[in-house]
């Protein structure tokens, strides 16, 4: 996972594109979750923070 800093290294579309990314594999894990074969639950709490922290940055970009 990428600390902020160096996701404001980034461009704009550079965590637009991560964001995307994320979203993509969070619902993977989610589904994998509720057929239960996720290994490391703690994996979707990870992912969940990581997107908000990329969207964060994001909106302080835009504004």
């Amino acid at each position: 996972m990428m600390k902020a800093p160096e996701i404001r290294a980034l461009s704009i579309q550079e965590v637009q594109e991560r964001i995307r990314e994320e979203e993509e594999q969070l619902s993977e894990l989610k589904f994998r979750h509720a057929i239960a074969q996720l290994e490391n639950p703690m994996l979707l709490r990870e992912k969940r923070r990581f997107l908000a922290r990329l969207r964060t940055i994001l909106k302080e970009r835009v504004a």
